[in-house]
């Protein structure tokens, strides 16, 4: 049976974000990620995760003004200062809360870029992040994105992942797959994720379209879950999708998986 953890950022939003680990964990999930843990205190954060025994598996390097609209900036040949000093903080918050992974986001292609030049300053950040990562036994991961939900986001498939993970060359550079950018850009889904598992340390899901739960729209997720099972995936499913209604309605797909 998979294991899954309750994205923070995507589900129980009707609540403040720090007393969202009680939902998680009332709602039987025992680990959780999100994108951030940048607005509060590392201590804040791992009071929370003590006070309700969950697990941190995932949370992302900084990525720029994120309200402003940015998502990431390590394709930003402008920005690799600003990069490392993210690298360095996440780093800080990683180890103070025992998150084992962090992902990096590659950022939109600003207007007037050369596509070599954001390719070589992604490759060459990747190669930093990913040897500072290895200086405290870190996994780094880099995930793909649909460009409908997010258009000009530099990385958008899973081969463009793969092939950028060749070329940095370092052993703890993993992709990040998430199930609903990956059907969006490319379908394939069990192929895939068949063919490169040894690639994939993390999993997302989402159904689609609308980006809601399982069961909401075309991916089958019965067939999915008992496929991953199959091949041997032995990671974390974290749940990034919105809730159709509530996060608590919508949870009637993990008790069926259970029943």
């Amino acid at each position: 049976m998979p294991q899954f953890a309750a994205n923070l950022t995507m589900l129980f939003t009707e609540t403040p974000f720090l007393d969202r680990f009680e939902k998680a964990h009332n709602s039987g999930f025992k680990a959780v990620e999100f994108l951030f843990p940048y607005p509060f205190t590392a201590s804040e954060i791992q009071k929370k995760l003590d006070q309700y025994g969950l697990k941190l598996v995932l949370h992302n390097l900084p990525a720029g003004d994120w309200d402003a609209g940015e998502r990431g900036i390590a394709c930003h040949p402008d920005r690799v200062a600003e990069f490392r000093e993210g690298v360095a903080k996440a780093i800080e918050y990683a180890k103070a809360l025992g998150v084992p992974q962090l992902n990096c986001l590659a950022g939109k292609v600003p207007a007037g870029v050369d596509q070599k030049l954001l390719h070589d300053t992604f490759v060459s950040n990747l190669k930093y992040a990913a040897a500072e990562l290895k200086k405290v036994g870190l996994k780094l991961l880099i995930e793909p994105i649909n460009t409908f939900d997010i258009p000009g986001f530099f990385l958008s498939t899973t081969q463009q992942a793969l092939d950028i993970i060749k070329e940095v060359a370092a052993d703890n550079l993993f992709v990040q797959y998430d199930i609903y950018h990956a059907q969006r850009m490319e379908g394939e889904l069990c192929n895939t994720m068949e063919k490169n598992l040894s690639k994939i340390a993390h999993i997302q899901l989402a159904d689609n379209p609308g980006r809601n739960e399982p069961g909401t729209g075309e991916i089958n997720y019965v067939h999915l879950f008992k496929f991953l099972d199959r091949i041997g995936y032995a990671g974390w499913i974290g749940c990034e999708y919105k809730p159709a209604t509530t996060t608590e309605a919508g949870l009637g797909w993990i008790k069926k998986l259970n029943s």
